[in-house]
């Protein structure tokens, strides 16, 4: 019996490296295959940069926009119900579409999904035109809320994909700050934008100009995806091909997000941080900057938090792609900076939240708004400009991380989708919330407590998933046969493996 365990212990040894040689050969047949990048104007204008640079201008025509209007407090209206009606629709059907955006993207393919996404932008901010001519159309503003937050889905998830995909593993940090960056542009001119057009004005709502201003501008972003290099013909600085989903099924895309998330538990890890990562806006955008300013302090202080919003994404870049300090390391840096940050935004700001509270409807609100030469506005304005900065850093760190655990857009797009359904249903409630008049404090402390536990478990998330280099078995969720029998990557054989890689690159 010894003999027999002995002999059963060698063939174990050799079974076992016989299985390390067959994956290292697998990885050496992927990484071999590098493709020459063009020359030229078509080389800069297929550059990898080039294109997360169009698609950073997508968005800043378009939910960039979105953001600079919410921004504003209530929309740029007066009462702040209907808008927190409306945003509640967008981010309740934003929820649901995210968690299929990632199937449909990869099915469909990224331009198109693009395309389909930026439309609902267009129709939102119309409704808000609508509005402003006659007043009673609220009821439209929730429906195009609903409507946007189907868009929405789409464009995130196709937009997450690309971004997290297109650059190598030393660029990712990189390439999410020149994206962030450029969206957040978005916020930037439309805050100017609404800025210039009611400087003089002693209204406390926005007027026509500025919607028709911002609809304008969403419409160029509805024509940008069809000037977008397909993805399929994208080359990385490396020479590596972008592996764009094949999957030929719906069948196969609805598997491929059980097996995003069953071969990558500890992404649950991250869905705290995911659930938080809008909650914030609906206090600081209605409850801080909409109710304490006027409509000019308002808007001078929507220009400057978009402003904080590129420091801060590339400040947190320069952190996160430091190549000479391993990707943990930096993983735990950038988690180190939102732990402080959170903690000294907050404290700060409950020494204002606790000075004001919601007014009592249907009672006249003493509460005397600050204007820019108000006493005690700098202050409140800075606060402002760092809950600008931290939302930059806490998205990019968590683009970052997700980024950090894989390199394949099918997988990569089912995670975002992931990331912006959860997102979106923690913003549903908290706008309901809001529109159903909850406590300001209520708002504040929640938010608070929100961030301190993502942070929290995203610690040994970092510790258990984040490696300096993503492995082969991150790169692929499965492939389907001839047949329409569904082989997870770990079955494929090297040259299964190669052949596959190939004609992703064809």
């Amino acid at each position: 019996m010894a003999t027999t365990n002995a002999d059963e212990g060698k063939e174990k040894v050799v079974a076992d490296r016989a299985l390390d040689e067959k994956s290292s050969a697998q990885e050496e047949d992927f990484q071999a295959i590098t493709y020459e990048r063009p020359k030229g104007l078509r080389g800069l204008y297929a550059h990898p940069r080039t294109q997360i640079a169009m698609l950073g201008f997508i968005c800043f025509m378009c939910p960039g926009l979105f953001n600079a209007l919410n921004g504003l407090g209530a929309g740029g209206q007066v009462d702040s119900a209907t808008s927190a009606k409306a945003n509640s629709a967008v981010y309740a059907t934003f929820a649901v579409s995210a968690f299929f955006a990632g199937s449909i993207n990869n099915k469909l393919g990224s331009k198109l999904t693009l395309l389909l996404g930026t439309i609902g932008y267009a129709l939102y901010i119309g409704s808000y035109l609508a509005m402003n001519i006659h007043p009673n159309a609220g009821g439209f503003v929730i429906a195009a809320g609903a409507l946007l937050g189907i868009s929405a889905g789409l464009l995130w998830t196709a937009q997450g994909s690309l971004m997290l995909s297109y650059p190598v593993e030393s660029q990712k940090g990189q390439f999410i700050s020149i994206f962030w960056s450029i969206f957040n542009l978005g916020g930037v001119v439309g805050a100017a934008v609404s800025l210039g057009l009611n400087a003089r004005s002693s209204a406390n709502s926005v007027g026509n100009g500025t919607y028709i201003a911002f609809l304008v501008l969403t419409g160029i972003g509805v024509l940008i995806p069809l000037l977008m290099v397909d993805p399929k013909k994208m080359i990385r600085t490396d020479g590596t091909k972008v592996t764009t989903p094949r999957h030929p099924s719906w069948k196969l895309e609805l598997y491929g997000l059980y097996i995003a998330v069953k071969t990558d538990p500890l992404i649950i890890l991250l869905f705290p941080m995911f659930f938080a990562s809008n909650w914030f806006y609906t206090w600081q955008f209605n409850a801080y900057n909409g109710y304490l300013f006027d409509i000019k302090a308002r808007a001078l202080n929507n220009l400057l938090y978009w402003i904080a919003q590129i420091i801060g994404s590339i400040l947190i870049g320069l952190i996160l792609d430091q190549e000479k300090i391993k990707r943990r390391t930096r993983a735990y840096a950038g988690w180190a900076i939102l732990f402080a940050a959170v903690w000294a935004v907050h404290i700060w700001g409950y020494f204002y939240q606790r000075d004001y509270e919601r007014p009592v409807e249907g009672l006249p609100d003493p509460f005397v708004k600050f204007t820019i030469d108000s006493p005690g506005y700098d202050p409140r304005v800075a606060l402002y400009f760092f809950f600008g900065m931290v939302d930059a850093v806490w998205q990019i760190t968590a683009y970052w991380i997700m980024g950090a655990m894989s390199n394949d857009p099918a997988k990569l797009a089912h995670f975002t989708g992931l990331y912006k359904s959860i997102q979106s249903a923690g913003a549903a409630g908290i706008w309901a919330g809001d529109g159903d008049k909850i406590p300001y404090m209520n708002m504040f402390l929640s938010t608070w407590i929100l961030l301190v536990v993502g942070l929290a478990l995203v610690l040994p998330m970092i510790y258990l998933r984040v490696k300096d280099s993503t492995e082969l078995k991150d790169e692929t969720l499965a492939r389907m046969d001839d047949s329409g029998n569904i082989i997870p990557v770990e079955e494929l054989k090297p040259v299964d493996a190669k052949v596959e890689s190939e004609k992703v690159g064809a």
